[in-house]
């Protein structure tokens, strides 16, 4: 059952995806209309999930999931993560590869693999102060406290 996002709880689960390239307008129309048909049949072991999404940056696709009113399983993920790789497979992007970094980049968000913002970092391109997006935040209030974080304040620091 799609929900707002706003009304779920903060202690809702949540899942991000980032494409390795930015989605044109067009294409991210398309990936709501999806996401939305997902999000409002999603279910577990035959009971709706209480759920919702965000897209953000032309670039991010993410699932929030109520525990309280049902949990989300390994059903219910691999669901999840089958319509992900639809997504890939009709965009050709990738949104499964966790070894990349996305961060703001002045007004623009800019995706490396982890090897190459490494570089950057021990180059001084980004520094401890860039806004990195922390992708490892597990839920809502996670995420509105640490998605969009200096490098210095999440995972990232350790090239810094």
């Amino acid at each position: 059952m799609l929900v707002p996002f706003e009304d779920l709880p903060l202690e809702s689960k949540i899942w991000i995806y980032q494409s390795n390239r930015k989605f044109t307008d067009e294409e991210f129309a398309e990936i709501q209309v999806a996401t939305e048909a997902f999000i409002q049949d999603w279910s577990a072991h035959g009971t709706s999930l209480e759920a919702s999404y965000l897209l953000k940056y032309n670039r991010f696709i993410i699932f929030a999931v109520n525990p309280e009113v049902q949990a989300a399983t390994g059903c219910s993920i691999d669901k999840s993560v089958q319509f992900i790789q639809e997504l890939e497979q009709k965009y050709k992007v990738d949104l499964l590869d966790k070894m990349n970094v996305t961060f703001k980049n002045g007004k623009f968000v800019a995706h490396k693999t982890l090897i190459e913002f490494k570089k950057m970092a021990k180059d001084k391109a980004v520094t401890g102060s860039t806004i990195v997006f922390n992708n490892l935040v597990n839920s809502i209030e996670e995420f509105n406290e640490s998605w969009e974080v200096p490098a210095e304040d999440s995972w990232h620091s350790r090239f810094f």
